[in-house]
């Protein structure tokens, strides 16, 4: 990558026009373990900015690269970057790690508009269709300035198509196949513009059977996933322009073995959950105007409602039925409205104001009248469950020289309320209110195109989720948890350094970074026992610390010949407890070579080691967290391209390495195991 430093107004100004008329792309297919550090982000400043301008850790994958991994999840296409890592029950339950951190605390966005929900299992990064994101973005470490509560270890962003006004019709399509699921997938954009009306409308189904690792078929790993989206722009004049976008997921007959536990009591055998279906929509309007040179005032306003539906139920293999069922939608209805303009020749400001009001009233039924486990008795968690957020930030980008100076505050305000829990026993003590205030100070300086060392120090908060507050219900360590309606929210502060750097043979990234967790969430066991399980009440129990490196870079060492490497090292300190956090990540480290080796021919290999992970919670988890082995493994593949179409063969886990990694879901000796060697399939084109 070769980056040509560039004036800081005429940077903004091509910054603007693209985030404001086309989707980002990676600037190569790279195969998984490659790095590519991307030239703009949108994610870490909230518009279109140079990553190598911006005092930040990132990550970026697109979507080229997602299928030529064969990723089916957020998750899959992350697994193997520097500083994530994933907590996995199920081939659908994909959640993304951020340096240590799990869903709770990282901030999840879907063309920017938070994805919200309460999860007891699965993953909310796999309600969406991979096949159709054009880019994923990652932002690593404390990020409450810009996305509110819960955006302590940071945000992802899936990238979805957008209309454009390329006159005529224009068509992307892509296929895949792989023999550890015998998955079949199918993606389809179509996009049709003329004069000032743009249509973009796309598809994407999945058919994935249960998938072979190496010690033989993993049952309950097969599941369909369908997607569909559309969006018409219409062009008011040059600078203006109106949206509409709709985006609908539906995943069947989903299961998670990592849940799978004794039931309580023994008669129910193994209890496991499932989810027959569940759904993601969403509705868009919005606004745009960027500006030009001569007023540079960038606006984007927009309304959303988004809803994820899941019937969740708890199958009960000594009774062959449901233990319990549970009907639930979380409902999101949101305004996002953001300004950006330049204040003289040396400051960009952003102001931006985020509301996002969350809505649940969860339908449960229980089978609990042992031996016959049949009276189906409803025991909702809660009733009428609401969290409201209305967040206000300004931020400053900063250019002086070869000095770029990034910084920002943030107020939010953070009611959650119910109009009931436990089944109706509980009805008053239900609401709390906070208020919190994050911010962020970032500077980085361009000592030379291959040395731009940088320097981060930010706050962020994240308030108490739906679960946290509102639900009492078994979890997957043992206990058996209490809500907390007046749990207070938890801080983190981190300071980071790094260094990062590109020119035409190389780039590269290092950082290192050190996070303080005060008022950490989670449970302290206050000696009752429910349901059979001894009870952890929601709590702020104390502090955690983080502190880790992480490192990636590539090396053209010959012409059209590249090798990278990535590294991530992360520890994880519960100081209430003085002992290890709970499921920390394992060290790893990636090696990659992509080269071309014929006329339209590429070739690459990538090899994964991920070392032995021995330093696990002991008292917290009560024992039920013990060291995973470490592993290596290996993918090969070949791709060959002509005018704009690509056909990619590669194979997965070439040893076919019987492994799991450590932040997979299960009892000792029954985690889920990763799928075993696979000979994948793909195809990609434009028309």
């Amino acid at each position: 990558m070769s980056v040509t430093p560039r004036p800081f107004t005429t940077g903004l100004l091509a910054s603007c026009a693209l985030l404001s008329s086309a989707p980002l792309f990676a600037q190569d297919v790279a195969p998984a373990g490659a790095v590519a550090l991307p030239a703009l982000t949108v994610t870490a400043k909230g518009y279109a900015g140079d990553e190598l301008e911006t005092p930040l850790a990132t990550n970026a994958v697109s979507g080229e690269q997602m299928l030529a991994s064969g990723a089916n999840n957020p998750g899959e296409a992350l697994r193997g970057l520097p500083g994530l890592a994933v907590a996995s029950d199920g081939a659908q339950g994909q959640n993304p790690v951020i340096r240590g951190l799990k869903k709770e605390s990282v901030v999840l966005l879907v063309d920017g508009m938070r994805l919200n929900s309460a999860q007891p299992a699965g993953a909310v990064a796999s309600f969406m269709s991979l096949g159709l994101a054009e880019r994923i973005e990652v932002v690593k470490g404390p990020a409450s300035v810009l996305y509110g509560t819960g955006a302590l270890g940071g945000a992802i962003n899936v990238l979805m198509p957008q209309a454009t006004f390329a006159p005529g019709v224009h068509v992307r399509a892509a296929a895949s196949v792989d023999s550890a699921s015998s998955g079949v997938r199918g993606t389809t954009v179509v996009q049709a513009a003329r004069g000032d009306h743009a249509v973009m409308a796309g598809a994407s189904l999945a058919r994935i059977g249960d998938y072979r690792g190496a010690s033989g078929t993993v049952p309950r790993t097969a599941y369909d996933a369908d997607s569909f989206i559309g969006q018409y722009r219409f062009r008011i004049d040059a600078a203006q322009q109106l949206r509409v976008s709709l985006q609908r997921h539906t995943d069947k007959n989903v299961w998670y073995p990592g849940s799978a536990k004794p039931g309580t009591p023994a008669a129910l055998g193994t209890v496991t959950v499932h989810s027959p279906t569940q759904t993601r929509s969403l509705a868009e309007v919005g606004y745009s105007r960027k500006g030009g040179a001569g007023a540079l005032v960038d606006l984007d306003v927009r309304a959303y409602r988004q809803q994820v539906r899941r019937v969740v139920q708890a199958y009960a293999s000594g009774i062959g039925r449901e233990q319990s069922d549970t009907d639930v939608s979380f409902v999101t209805d949101g305004v996002d409205a953001r300004a950006s303009w330049l204040a003289g020749p040396a400051h960009f400001l952003s102001v931006g104001v985020n509301a996002w009001q969350m809505q649940a009233s969860p339908q449960r039924y229980l089978n609990n009248n042992p031996p016959r486990f049949n009276n189906h008795v409803r025991n909702d968690p809660f009733t009428d469950g609401r969290i409201d957020a209305l967040g206000v930030y300004l931020q400053d980008d900063m250019r002086f020289g070869k000095l770029n100076v990034l910084a920002g505050v943030r107020h939010d305000t953070v009611k959650g309320e119910a109009a009931a829990v436990n089944n109706g026993a509980q009805k008053s003590g239900l609401s709390r209110r906070d208020g919190a205030s994050s911010g962020s100070l970032g500077v980085i300086y361009e000592v030379a195109p291959l040395l731009r060392p940088y320097a981060n120090l930010s706050r962020a908060f994240r308030a108490g989720e739906m679960r946290e507050r509102f639900e009492s219900s078994p979890r997957g360590d043992g206990y058996y948890y209490a809500g907390n309606p007046q749990i207070k929210p938890e801080y983190a502060r981190q300071f980071e350094l790094g260094v990062k750097g590109a020119g035409a043979v190389a780039d590269y990234a290092l950082a290192a970074y050190r996070t303080e967790i005060s008022d950490f969430i989670s449970g302290r066991v206050n000696g009752a026992v429910l349901a059979g399980l001894p009870v952890k009440q929601t709590e702020n129990i104390g502090r955690v610390r983080l502190t880790g490196v992480e490192a990636q870079g590539r090396w053209q060492f010959a012409a059209g010949q590249w090798a990278s490497a990535a590294f991530s090292r992360v520890r994880g300190d519960n100081l209430d407890l003085n002992e290890a956090l709970f499921q920390m990540p394992a060290d790893e480290l990636s090696l990659g070579w992509k080269g071309s080796v014929a006329a339209g021919w590429s070739a690459d290999a990538a090899l994964r080691l991920v070392a032995r992970q021995d330093r696990v919670a002991k008292l917290y988890s009560r024992g039920t967290e013990n060291a995973s082995a470490g592993f290596a493994t290996a993918d090969i593949g070949a791709t060959y391209a002509w005018r704009g179409q690509s056909v990619r063969v590669a194979l997965k886990n070439l040893a076919g390495k019987a492994y799991h990694e450590h932040l997979a879901e299960g009892l000792s000796g029954r985690e889920i195991e990763a799928p075993g060697r696979s000979l994948m399939a793909s195809w990609q084109g434009g028309f």
